[in-house]
This record gives C-alpha cells, structure tokens and sequence, in this order.
C-alpha cells in the first residue's frame, strides 16, 4: 500500500514537470540522393525547433523561404544556386539559425532589392558561417532586430554602382551584431540605415566600389576592431549622432575623393585609439559637432585631417601625426575647434623646461594646404621650390593661415598607444 502511495505522490509531481518541458526537436536529412531531395520540402514537412541537415550537392529551388522556427546546417557547404534568377533564401520566422551554406548567383535588379538572403522582419536570427558568391545584395535585413551575422564571406564583381548592390544591408533594424565577416566587391561593403544600438565588430571589408561602411540616419551604433582596406572610401558616417569609432584600421583607401572616414552631418561621438594609413584623406569632416578624436595615428596620408569651416566643437588630443603630406586642412578662417598635446613630426620648436611639450605653438595648417583648398589645380606645384618659399613666408609674415587653428601643448615625442 505504501508503495502504491509512493507512486502516486510521484506521478503527480513528475506529471506538471513533462508537460512543461518542450517536445523533442526532430532531425531531417536533405540529400540529392536521398527520400527528400529538396530544402523546401524538409522545411515544410519540419515541425518549429526542428533541425534540417544538408548533404553536399547543387540545390537549384529558386527562392527557398523559412517560416518556422529550425535550425539549418549545411554539411562541407551544400550549394544553393540562384541561377542568377531568384532572392535565394527568405527568412520570415523569429528563431532560425542558418549555418555553412555556400549561396551563390543571385537575381539582380534595377527596381527591386533581391538578396542572396533576406531576413524579413523578424528577430533572433543567426547568419553563421556561410559562403556568399556572385550576389547583388549579399545579407539583407529589414524591420529586423537582435540578428547575429557572423563569420560569413560574402564576395562579389561589382563594375558600377548602378549595377550593384551591398554585402550586408541593414535597413531599419535594431540590435544587429555584425562580427568577423569578409566582405568585398560590393557597391558598400555594410550599409546602415535607420539602424539603432548594433555594433559591427572585426569585419575585413575590402575592395568595394565606394564605401567599406556606410551610416545613414544610425544612432548609438559601434564598430570596432575592424579592417577597411582598398575601398573607394573606408567608411562613411553621415547624419547619424553618438556613434563610438574604436581600433579599426584604415588602409589605402586611395582616390581622387577618397577617405579614412568621410564624416557629415553629426555629432557627439567618439574616434579613438584607430589607424589611418595611406589614404589620400584619413578623416574628412564636414558639418560634424562634438566629435571627440584622440588616441589615433596618422600615418603617410595625403591629408590626415580636412576639417571644413562648418564644424565645431570638435576636440583633436593626443594623436601622433607622421609622414603626411598634410597634417590638417580646412576652407576657411574662422576656427572653432581645438587642437592639444598631439604628436606633430613636422613640429620644429624647443622644450627648454623639459616636461615634454613644446614651448610654442604648433600651426599644422600650411598656406599651401589652403591654396590647394581653394584652387585644386595649385598641387602640379607639389614639391617644388615656389611651394616651400610660400610657406616659411607664411611664418614669417602670416596671412592665409587661420590664426587660432594652433596646437597650443604640441608632444615633442610620439605618443605609445
């Protein structure tokens, strides 16, 4: 009787338990050779939470949508071809992981935005681990959040802007984590716009048409630790605010209107502790207020810094500037930002106390710099005699360059970062 009982007590606590725990996710097997032969057709018979394994081989579907929850793996990179004809994978489902996939020739279009894959206003996707080639936009999300997109080579031919598209396109989306992806041929490597508190974080974005990232209209973002090499221009940030710029590198991005950053239009953030290398301009700044730039080496640029007349309220502290044609430019006279404690190798004054600053200012500015500005045609006169007698005259007697653009506490050693 006792027994009886002990089983009973048991079966009433265990009961509420099981029926609480969620039903055991089922494994499909997608194999050409095999009873199902088709993705679609594994993920319509799929129950949510289902896992759908995918032999190698060609998968030809035209467009191929997920609308449950699963988790898609490829196994040693099954292909799934477009035929240069479909938006290859749509995902219309919260909670899908899509991993090791090789995707390839896509649609492309003048008036519709086909995507290799589409995440399509859903949240808590994963894009891991996959081999995008010959696309027109590589990942696009929209009105999506929370999504990881990780590790995924994403390569393409772009020829002209017009005729092409980007790697990964972001498009009013949220909490987006762009992390280790390389990407490169696209018209823009990353694109943002309208996206809000992501981050974009150890891309190598390179050898797109025009921009290795590109912001618009994107707030409380943060890339960091990225590579931005051989682009028409590294990145571009306009009309965003408080974006946190931290360790990326910027690598000839070399053109006749070319950048390191391309700054316009915004405010309050952060540009620190990154390396600007060969570029025919490491930050070009245009519109911008309350920029914080500091920690960051010039390096063997064309300009290191075009700060443009509209600006403000910019801080430029504790940056080593070396090998570069010129240290700073701008368009105008009236100067309302400030220079301090910056490492300037063209920097020529005397440090008789010692304490490692220099007892005179330090005007970056060159009066050829600003004839260049004004008249582009001025640079055939690069390195010649005329344009080193034009600026010790300016030195001497100053009347182009503007009187407060000065470093008032120049560094007389580089700085160690």
């Amino acid at each position: 009787m006792k027994l009886k009982n002990k089983q009973l007590v048991l079966t009433l606590v265990l009961l509420p338990v099981l029926a609480s725990l969620p039903a055991l996710a089922g494994i499909i097997h997608v194999n050409p050779a095999g009873p199902v032969k088709k993705i679609q057709q594994a993920i319509d018979h799929a129950k949510p939470n289902d896992t759908i394994l995918v032999e190698k081989g060609v998968y030809k579907e035209g467009n191929i949508e997920v609308n449950k929850p699963l988790y898609l793996k490829g196994i040693n990179y099954p292909i799934i071809d477009g035929e240069k004809k479909y938006e290859i994978i749509t995902i219309k489902s919260n909670n899908v992981i899509l991993e090791g996939f090789s995707v390839q020739h896509s649609g492309s279009s003048s008036y519709n935005d086909i995507a290799a894959i589409r995440i399509a206003n859903v949240r808590n996707v994963t894009i891991r681990n996959n081999k995008l080639d010959d696309t027109f936009f590589g990942i696009y999300s929209h009105h999506a959040g929370s999504c990881l997109i990780t590790g995924n080579r994403v390569r393409s031919y772009a020829k002209t802007e017009l005729g092409s598209a980007n790697g990964i396109h972001c498009w009013k989306s949220d909490s987006m984590q762009i992390t280790n992806n390389e990407i490169s041929g696209h018209r823009d490597g990353i694109y943002f716009e309208f996206v809000t508190a992501s981050s974009i974080r150890s891309n190598y974005s390179h050898d797109n048409l025009r921009y290795g990232l590109h912001f618009m209209f994107s707030n409380n973002d943060l890339y960091e630790k990225n590579t931005f090499e051989r682009n028409g221009a590294g990145v571009a940030v306009m009309f965003s605010k408080s974006v946190t710029m931290l360790h990326n590198r910027f690598l000839s991005n070399w053109g006749a209107s070319s950048y390191g950053i391309l700054l316009k239009e915004i405010s309050d953030s952060r540009i620190e502790n990154n390396q600007f290398t060969r570029n025919t301009t490491g930050i070009y700044l245009e519109g911008t207020t309350r920029i914080m730039i500091s920690k960051n080496i010039f390096s063997g640029n064309g300009y290191a810094l075009r700060i443009q007349a509209s600006c403000s309220e910019n801080n430029v502290q504790q940056n080593n500037f070396t090998g570069n044609t010129f240290d700073v430019a701008t368009n105008g006279s009236l100067v309302l930002n400030s220079f301090n404690k910056n490492y300037w190798d063209k920097y020529e004054g005397y440090d008789l106390n010692r304490d490692g600053i220099g007892d005179v200012p330090f005007r970056p500015v060159s009066m050829y710099s600003m004839v260049v500005e004004r008249n582009p045609t001025a640079m055939m006169l690069f390195r010649s005699f005329l344009v080193n007698l034009f600026d010790k005259t300016e030195k001497v007697l100053p009347g182009l360059t503007p009187e407060g653009l000065k470093d008032d506490q120049p560094l007389m050693k580089s700085l160690k970062f």
